[in-house]
């Protein structure tokens, strides 16, 4: 799971960060935070573990990857002490790419991307090191330090290979934070408040997950049908929008 938060403008000119966690395609939790706080995320991802353990009082994440943002990390933290915390590795490479250009830029790149591509942690570990030792003996100023503080995250990124299949970037939540912007820009962004701000956050991430593929997925991969297909290895039904008012009934169950 990836769990970055996105900011946008609310009525009135007011600013909130959507708290998005996501797994496997699907939006798994959507929540509002007023601020940048511990607390106001905390509650907001909160929303995710509350409906997770409805289902399963004793679930808990083993990994969960996110920017390198503090405030969310520790509320990843506070929320599931046991959990272990990867950093996306393609952050500090974007913050890389935004200080050089040109042939140095591509030099960079490669020597950052061929640590990523280590298949062992001691061969990261090698690659990280190496890398440092070279970029002080070339890089100057602000690319200097950006990759230095890369390498300096090693036992941030070393976390993913002791859970093999763990996301180690956020490119899945990136993906679908995309969609999120899109919508909320045609419809200039929020137009109420409260639960009716949250609601409306909730029904895009809900529509997302039950819609239907296009023609042309469908029938290039004619197993693959939505989302929430993709993730539960079946449909209740072959309407998305029954599926999706059968998925949500809870079988008439009120926990």
């Amino acid at each position: 799971m990836e769990l970055p938060g996105a900011q946008l403008p609310g009525r009135g000119g007011a600013e909130v960060l959507v708290a998005t966690t996501v797994g496997a395609g699907c939006f798994l939790g959507v929540g509002l935070a007023r601020d940048t706080s511990t607390p106001a995320l905390e509650a907001a991802y909160g929303e995710f573990k509350q409906e997770a353990q409805e289902l399963d009082k004793t679930y808990a994440p083993e990994t969960v990857t996110t920017d390198g943002f503090k405030a969310t990390r520790l509320a990843w933290r506070q929320l599931f002490p046991g959990v272990s915390l990867i950093l996306c590795f393609l952050h500090g490479v974007l913050k890389v790419m935004e200080r050089c250009r040109g042939a140095l830029r591509k030099q960079v790149l490669d020597r950052v991307w061929h640590c990523y591509r280590a298949e062992t942690p001691r061969q990261f570990s090698q690659r990280s090191r190496r890398l440092g030792e070279w970029a002080k003996q070339g890089l100057t100023g602000a690319v200097l330090e950006m990759v230095l503080k890369v390498c300096g995250h090693r036992a941030d990124y070393l976390r993913a290979y002791a859970h093999p299949g763990a996301a180690r970037t956020t490119n899945a939540v990136d993906r679908l934070m995309n969609q999120q912007d899109r919508l909320l820009y045609a419809m200039r962004y929020l137009h109420g408040r409260g639960e009716k701000a949250r609601l409306a956050v909730r029904a895009m991430a809900m529509q997302w997950n039950f819609h239907p593929y296009s023609a042309r997925v469908r029938r290039e991969n004619p197993g693959r049908q939505s989302p929430f297909a993709d993730l539960n290895g079946f449909q209740y039904h072959g309407n998305w929008l029954h599926n999706l008012l059968i998925a949500a009934s809870m079988g008439g169950q009120r926990l």
